[in-house]
């Protein structure tokens, strides 16, 4: 599998006395195309001299009628943008080409109509041939006018529109009828001999050997010692009848990677697990060895998991208040997955889980025993009634300082070694193969919670391969190559997408230009809601807001730089790449804590088709992300925003902060760095008359890697390394600033903030730095050429 994929997503490297002349389809740098270029310019004055042209033209037939492909080759390199007039154009526009160039007949020659006879024919025969070289040139070569930076909305509709709601909603019904195979095996296969009967080149399996932390053979339980009464995860009395009637939601309301046994202790209410919540619990109380009643939301759960570590706790309760959810909501008694994997398979931390890898071991993340619960236990456990709501104000749900509470819980699970199988397939592109956008769905995976937005996710991406598929058939292909991924081992930490990603790293981190997430793409169906990176928050904004003007309802966009969940994770936070993903929210939900999708719970179809019964949303879900796609793929300068990055980088500096002066002075120098590189190189570029190949290839490499810059080394456990994305939308601050003065409040030093300005400070600097060489070696090549 490694060599087929590096076959794929590699430079091809071809020995010059191999290569065909003039031609190389993976160009290694820009040199070759500066080369390419001035060949070609050179080859213009050429065709000036006197008596080339008859001897181009000849020679030009003869290789057709010789060697078609190595003639097709030829005709595929050259860029008729590249100079002003092409070499087969220019045979026709210029009226007197004949007669300045055709050998005139002797003068000793009496015979006057015979001389006019032969100008007639050798007239007639160049027009012929210069007719018959062009049509077979452009006929040869019919994607370099599309495919060369102009192919316009028009062409983006012809291909959406093959889109279409039912179909989608059949995709996802049959996917939905395979999730009971006990292996991930038939879905993967199926996907796979669907995306290769729709035209997608090279699909493969690409398949890891992780570490997967699964129930065990009988549920957990959480017993009160005062008593004796035992209750499953559900709030349900232990019993064999309650087992018969949902063993697998029992099963399947676990931790993933939580330590195992049992402990008997005291439960202390935490709230959400905050700085200020366990600074003020540890002034009244002794936390050691103590069960932690926690709130999932907030924060991340990770970074919460490891206060509560460092306090002292033993166990965790967790569990979702209802007052934090939507009121249509009722998930009282509902059980529901965490993973406490960071990401990528636990076994082979940092590095792909290839035969021959060293394995680590690690069955379990932390030393804490988690149980997820419903509300309902926890109403049990506190001796509160599960209706809460009075005048319609709900009344959180928390334990009495005063009252104890003893309680046995009983973590049972088992860690064994699985096959994770990711599905990748490519449609290669026509002049940047080296360059690709990535398109990320994920399917069930075995031995994990049985939800249904993965079929979701699954039918959009196949939708829109077969729209795609369709205009591929007919003869046009995009500018950049798109990898179309369905990930596997989402459930236990996005480990499919982490173990390809480490797998392939390099080349990766050289050619990626951009991430389409398709996880989880319906939550609700009140608002569509946009996560982007800062680059491309702009191109987001306007293809929101054209189709929202093809509505009648149109809604504010929605669009953000924050935390998501899915396997857009690695892309992100390792590689830097810029990302985008559209999703269907409650509105409700955007406005309640963050984080709680944290928590995987057991939807049946039926609520995805509750939510979406025609699959409308579903359809405009997949021409939005499609067009995004389209656009990237296809447009000779990428669609990025420079100055976004260094406007969010200012925002983020706003309001009452310490210590940030220095931040603030760094950012303006940044954003005016940011301002020249725009309107000096990125206007030109973006100016059809203006364009230069070669500048516009030095141009996008420094575009797809802006946000590079703002990864940082160290941050909080489950926080973003890259820096430009924030907690949530409620807070628009630097997260690593915040959490930092957060830790001030448990510890009376500040050295954690010095660590996190000086983290904020080298991004910034190194941001900054990045523009003024790109714009420094603008300046250097350009005018030395000149």
């Amino acid at each position: 599998m490694h060599a087929l994929f590096s076959k794929k997503m590699a430079y091809q490297k071809v020995n010059a006395d191999q290569r065909a002349p003039g031609h190389s389809q993976y160009l290694d740098n820009d040199d070759l195309q500066a080369t390419a270029l001035d060949l070609e310019w050179d080859m213009e004055k050429e065709l000036e001299e006197p008596g080339f042209d008859q001897f181009q033209l000849d020679s030009a037939e003869n290789q057709n009628l010789e060697n078609p492909e190595t003639a097709d080759l030829n005709l595929d390199s050259i860029q008729p943008a590249t100079s002003p007039k092409g070499r087969f154009q220019r045979l026709q526009e210029e009226s007197d080409y004949v007669t300045r160039y055709t050998r005139s007949a002797p003068k000793s020659n009496p015979c006057n109509f015979c001389r006019l006879l032969k100008i007639l024919c050798t007239a007639t025969i160049l027009f012929i041939l210069g007719i018959l070289i062009g049509y077979y040139a452009h006929k040869n070569c019919p994607s370099n006018a599309t495919t060369s930076g102009t192919l316009d909305l028009h062409l983006y509709q012809e291909i959406l529109k093959t889109i279409q709601a039912e179909d989608i909603k059949k995709s996802f019904r049959n996917l939905v009828q395979l999730y009971k195979s006990e292996d991930d095996t038939e879905i993967s296969k199926k996907i796979k001999s669907h995306w290769t009967s729709l035209g997608l080149e090279d699909v493969q399996f690409v398949n890891y050997s992780v570490l997967l932390n699964l129930p065990g053979p009988s549920a957990s339980s959480v017993s009160l010692s005062s008593s004796g009464q035992c209750f499953h995860p559900n709030g349900q009395p232990c019993s064999e009848e309650a087992r018969k009637h949902s063993s697998q939601d029992l099963l399947y309301s676990y931790a993933a990677y939580s330590a195992k046994g049992t402990l008997e202790a005291e439960v202390i209410d935490v709230s959400y697990g905050n700085a200020d919540d366990l600074k003020r619990i540890q002034k009244m109380k002794n936390t050691t060895n103590k069960i932690a009643l926690l709130k999932l939301g907030k924060l991340p759960l990770l970074y919460k998991l490891s206060l509560l570590e460092k306090a002292g706790f033993g166990g965790v309760l967790l569990y979702i208040d209802p007052c934090d959810l939507p009121k249509t909501a009722n998930l009282s008694y509902d059980t529901f997955m965490v993973s406490l994997n960071p990401g990528g398979d636990p076994s082979t931390p940092g590095y792909p889980s290839v035969d021959g890898s060293f394995r680590q071991n690690r069955s379990n993340l932390t030393s804490l025993l988690v149980q997820p619960i419903s509300a309902s236990l926890v109403a049990k456990l506190i001796s509160s009634p599960n209706s809460r709501t009075k005048n319609s104000v709900c009344s959180p749900l928390e334990l009495p300082n005063n009252d104890q509470r003893i309680v046995s819980m009983q973590i049972q699970t088992v860690t064994k070694f699985k096959t994770v199988t990711n599905v990748v397939g490519y449609l290669k592109g026509l002049t940047s193969p080296d360059r690709y956008i990535i398109v990320g769905s994920h399917h069930h995976t075995a031995y994990s919670y049985y939800g249904q937005e993965w079929a979701s996710s699954t039918a959009i991406i196949t939708a829109f391969i077969r729209a795609l598929m369709l205009r591929v058939k007919r003869g046009w292909r995009p500018d950049r190559t798109i990898v179309f991924c369905s990930w596997g081992g989402t459930a236990f930490g996005n480990i499919g997408s982490y173990e390809w990603g480490e797998d392939f790293r390099k080349v990766l981190q050289r050619n990626v230009v951009a991430y389409i997430s398709l996880h989880s793409p319906i939550r609700g169906n009140s608002s569509l809601y946009s996560v982007a990176s800062p680059s491309l928050q702009q191109l987001v904004v306007e293809k929101n807001n054209f189709n929202c003007s093809r509505r009648a309802k149109c809604q504010e966009t929605n669009v953000s730089s924050v935390q998501i969940e899915g396997d857009a994770d690695y892309f992100i936070n390792h590689l830097g790449i810029p990302t985008v993903q559209f999703a269907y929210e409650d509105i409700t939900a955007l406005e309640g804590p963050s984080f709680l999708s944290e928590a995987l719970f057991l939807k049946r179809a039926t609520k995805i088709e509750e939510m979406d019964p025609f699959f409308h949303l579903h359809e405009t879900i997949t021409k939005l992300s499609g067009e995004v796609i389209l656009q990237i793929a296809n447009e000779p300068v990428l669609p990025f925003n420079a100055l976004d990055i260094a406007i969010e980088v200012q925002n983020s500096l706003k309001g009452d902060q310490p210590y940030t002066h220095q931040l603030l002075a760094l950012a303006s120098r940044l954003r005016e760095s940011a301002e020249l590189f725009q309107s000096d190189e990125m206007r030109p570029a973006n100016d059809p008359k203006e364009r230069i190949p070669v500048r516009v290839r030095m141009l996008n490499d420094i575009l797809q890697d802006m946000e590079k810059s703002f990864l940082v080394e160290q941050v909080p456990p489950g926080f973003y390394r890259n820096i430009l994305y924030h907690l949530d939308g409620k807070t628009s601050q630097f997260s690593i600033l915040l959490e930092a003065w957060e830790h001030c409040k448990l510890l009376a030093s500040n050295e954690t903030i010095q660590e996190a300005l000086s983290e904020v400070l080298n991004s910034i600097n190194s941001a900054q730095v990045y523009f003024k060489a790109g714009l420094d070696v603008f300046d250097s090549v350009f005018v030395g050429k000149n």
